[in-house]
């Protein structure tokens, strides 16, 4: 089974943030938020992860990339897909409780995790990824110029052929306009900094991208708003032509 080169330099990304002291604070959030409540989530798979195994199946994927896996709900489900999983988070409290969900789950070996924060570039070497996993990770505490530098280590680590599937929580939830304001459409609200997506924005970071996908949702008791975005590798169509596996847009 391929597993991931993490031979790559990191450097700091492009950074607008509207305000400095808010990642460090988000961090120290999450962290307490981990302590104080292990595996919030629960066990169970988001929806969300449930159709990205989908795409990843179709691609023949092996190897994924899961950015803000917290505690590993979803983690722990790709592995028990068999798929090998690369879990990247800032809060080490959540990536411990992860290590411990999938020891628990048997999945142990099949999972690397790295605390890691997405406005440095991903560790993880140029095309080796398969697929890609964000549940609602880019609308966190990101400036505008971050979220495109994500998404552009997301396009540079992924394969010809491989899949990009996130959801983001956007300007239609009751939450937005809600809290304090941190200026780029970024709302904190219990403690929460959630940066909401405009469609605008969706349609802006798929551009380049093939067989872009948004899916409207509802989540969590509020309920939580988003969008569920699959988009795919541009080098997907060549890709698909030159694999021996079956077509993945036949059973997407």
């Amino acid at each position: 089974m391929r597993h991931f080169d993490s031979q790559h330099t990191t450097h700091s990304m492009p950074s607008s943030a509207p305000s400095r002291d808010l990642p460090a604070a988000q961090r120290r959030h999450w962290q307490h938020t981990y302590a104080q409540y292990p595996e919030m989530y629960g066990q169970n798979p988001s929806a969300a992860a449930v159709h990205a195994m989908r795409r990843f199946r179709a691609v023949s994927a092996r190897t994924v990339v899961e950015l803000g896996a917290g505690h590993g709900r979803d983690t722990v489900y790709f592995a028990r897909s068999g798929l090998q999983v690369l879990a990247l988070d800032f809060s080490s409290t959540g990536l411990e409780q992860l290590r411990t969900a999938a020891a628990r789950a048997g999945v142990g070996q099949a999972v690397t995790t790295v605390v890691h924060d997405v406005r440095d570039s991903l560790p993880v070497a140029s095309g080796s990824a398969d697929g890609v996993f964000a549940h609602m990770l880019l609308c966190m505490a990101l400036s505008t110029n971050q979220i495109r530098g994500v998404v552009a280590e997301v396009a540079r680590v992924l394969r010809p052929g491989g899949v990009f599937v996130y959801t983001v929580r956007h300007i239609g939830d009751p939450h937005y306009g809600a809290g304090v304001a941190h200026g780029d459409d970024i709302f904190e609200h219990g403690g929460f900094a959630v940066h909401f997506f405009s469609r605008d924005l969706v349609d802006e970071l798929a551009a380049g991208w093939d067989g872009v996908e948004v899916h409207a949702f509802e989540e969590g008791e509020l309920p939580r708003r988003l969008w569920r975005i699959t988009q795919y590798h541009p080098s997907r169509l060549a890709a698909a032509r030159n694999s021996p596996h079956k077509n993945p847009l036949a059973s997407a």
